[in-house]
């Protein structure tokens, strides 16, 4: 069995916490944008993680941290309420209330790009001259705090796009299902929807087919990634 980094792996849970708290908030927060206040009403909209905790301690403490301190790997998840019935009648701003989450772990992407870039340009930053996910840039001189923050920036990119891809594959219960709905036309959309509910505890295999296949789109998309991180 390797041996359990404890800091890294409580850098790689705050890394998990938040980019989920900022994916589920964004659903809540699209939702409410397009008339559904359930997620609002429960407290979702909202970076803190304890209204997410509370909805899913399972998928967003015990089952992460469980793998992280096993050395069986990351695993969780989280979600956020909305009502159906809305998801039904307005199919088109569902699909847009699912494509926000998987917007906002791309969007954390982008920051965590940026703020690497602008540290390499100012001198604090450098590229490695080995490739590692927990590692794509190194601080120049060490010391602590640029090493943590260095850990958190890239796994805060790499994470991040993990979860932004792995949930846009078109398989439901994944966002990316839903998403579909915004290139259909406006009945077609209800259909996908109403298929989405009526689907429901098979759910499981849609997200056994994507596990299955997510390996090589993950690291196809990373790759693509990084190669503009190392313009």
């Amino acid at each position: 069995m390797n041996s359990i980094d404890p800091a890294l792996s409580l850098i790689q849970y705050m890394v998990f916490l938040f980019s989920t708290v900022c994916h589920e908030a964004a659903h809540a927060l699209a939702a409410k944008w397009g008339g559904d206040p359930t997620a609002f009403l429960g407290g979702q909209v909202t970076l803190s993680p304890w209204p997410h905790i509370r909805r899913e301690p399972f998928g967003m403490v015990i089952m992460p941290l469980l793998g992280l301190f096993t050395g069986s790997g990351l695993i969780g998840w989280a979600s956020a309420p909305f009502d159906p019935y809305w998801s039904q009648r307005y199919p088109k701003r569902a699909a847009w209330m699912s494509l926000a989450g998987p917007m906002a772990n791309f969007t954390l992407v982008l920051i965590a790009a940026i703020c690497m870039r602008v540290g390499i340009a100012v001198g604090v930053f450098r590229f490695p001259d080995h490739l590692s996910l927990t590692h794509l840039v190194q601080a120049r001189g060490g010391g602590d705090f640029l090493d943590g923050t260095v850990v958190f920036l890239s796994i805060l990119f790499s994470l991040n796009i993990l979860l932004g891809t792995f949930n846009l594959i078109p398989l439901p219960p994944l966002d990316g299902f839903s998403v579909l709905g915004l290139f259909l036309p406006e009945s077609s959309a209800r259909k996908l929807a109403e298929l989405r509910l009526t689907i429901g505890a098979y759910s499981f295999i849609g997200l056994l087919i994507a596990w299955r296949i997510f390996g090589d789109v993950y690291w196809s998309v990373l790759g693509q990634a990084l190669r503009v991180l190392y313009l």
